[in-house]
């Protein structure tokens, strides 16, 4: 008598986090060409990548109302979100993004990095 195999699958399902929160400053023009900014708000990059992906949009809209910044791209299915503005109001943004998320909405949020 053969002995059945017992199946197991595995899900990995990722809690609530941002797994980078990075600001760019005073990138070169190419980077902002190669990612197709048309706003003249410009002197740093934010790049935050969020799960589960739809808090991109509740972090961009934290962003737009934490500082004076725009929105270069926010994905809903990758979590990721990209902001522009001047060093200041980028950094403002970050943090108020990480703050949000993490004392509303229980996120563990990743340190804010630079370069």
């Amino acid at each position: 008598m053969s002995e059945a195999k017992q199946r197991i699958i595995q899900e990995f399902v990722p809690g609530k986090q941002t797994t980078m929160a990075h600001l760019i400053a005073n990138p070169k023009e190419d980077l902002y060409t190669k990612l197709g900014v048309i706003t003249d708000n410009r002197g740093a990059l934010g790049i935050m990548t969020i799960t589960p992906s739809e808090a991109a949009i509740i972090g961009a809209d934290v962003a737009t109302k934490a500082a004076a910044v725009d929105i270069v791209f926010v994905d809903r299915f990758s979590g990721s979100l990209v902001i522009c503005g001047d060093v200041s109001s980028v950094e403002a943004a970050l943090i108020a993004v990480n703050d949000t998320l993490a004392n509303i909405l229980g996120f563990d949020v990743a340190p804010i990095t630079r370069t």
